[in-house]
């Protein structure tokens, strides 16, 4: 594995993204930031008319995934879908899987739900709330006896990755926070990391590899797997020269 140099005027702890330990961590994360945006025609109308099937309430109790998407199936966890055409490409790629999507920005849940209309998918359940609060919430952590429908699956993929050195501590993908989410992954199941920031993805790999229930499926970065399509997050890093970092772990 490669550790990246200090850009001028960048300390070594900003180059590897890793916050200092003298940066306090927030008592509480966020799954997202809250973004500017116009919600279109097309979105509205899909909202209206898709909202009532496709998007859950929330609610402060544990989610029967079985009734929510009316039948028995794997069901992979999106934190931050963003305007949904990764989540959308997927589901219709893999549609023996659930795909439970968490997305607070409304243009963005209007996006996804137009295209769940124009793809006829029938995979996809939205819930418009802080994953975080949807996670300690609604999906307890996986047990044999008492929740053995856990996840097959998490995706989190280009999370905002604060690149100010003070800002680290808001970063999603912290100690506690990937404990809860390993937790409630089934024995054998995934988690799926992306980003196009390196120093972030470094972090990321650290924290990852540190966690006692998770297992690196590669050596260090993992290949993109077939399912993830290219973003245009992706194509905007690699027309500036960057690259794209992927993680896949799995549930011991």
């Amino acid at each position: 594995m490669n550790t990246p140099s200090s850009p001028p005027g960048e300390t070594p702890d900003q180059a590897t993204g890793l916050a200092p330990s003298d940066v306090a961590h927030p008592r509480a994360i966020r799954s997202f930031v809250k973004r500017a945006g116009r919600t279109t025609l097309g979105q509205a109308k899909a909202t209206a008319e898709l909202g009532p099937r496709f998007v859950l309430p929330y609610r402060a109790a544990p989610l029967d995934l079985a009734e929510a998407f009316g039948r028995q199936a794997p069901t992979v966890l999106e934190i931050g879908f963003g305007m949904g055409d990764a989540t959308a490409h997927i589901a219709e790629l893999l549609p023996e899987t659930n795909f439970l999507c968490c997305e607070v920005h409304e243009p963005g849940v209007g996006a996804l739900l137009k295209q769940i209309g124009e793809r006829g998918l029938a995979n996809i359940r939205i819930l418009a709330h802080d994953a975080v609060e949807v996670l300690d919430h609604m999906l307890p952590a996986w047990d044999a006896q008492q929740n053995p429908q856990g996840l097959a699956g998490i995706h989190i993929f280009f999370p905002d990755p604060w690149h100010k050195l003070r800002h680290h501590k808001r970063r999603l993908i912290q100690p506690p926070f990937v404990a809860r989410l390993a937790q409630r992954l089934v024995p054998g199941g995934y988690l799926h990391c992306a980003t196009d920031w390196e120093p972030y993805a470094q972090q990321m790999l650290q924290v990852l590899s540190g966690e006692p229930l998770l297992a690196n499926t590669a050596a260090d970065f993992a290949p993109r797997p077939h399912y993830r399509p290219d973003t245009k997050f992706e194509r905007r890093g690699l027309k500036l020269g960057h690259g794209v970092w992927d993680l896949v772990f799995q549930r011991r």
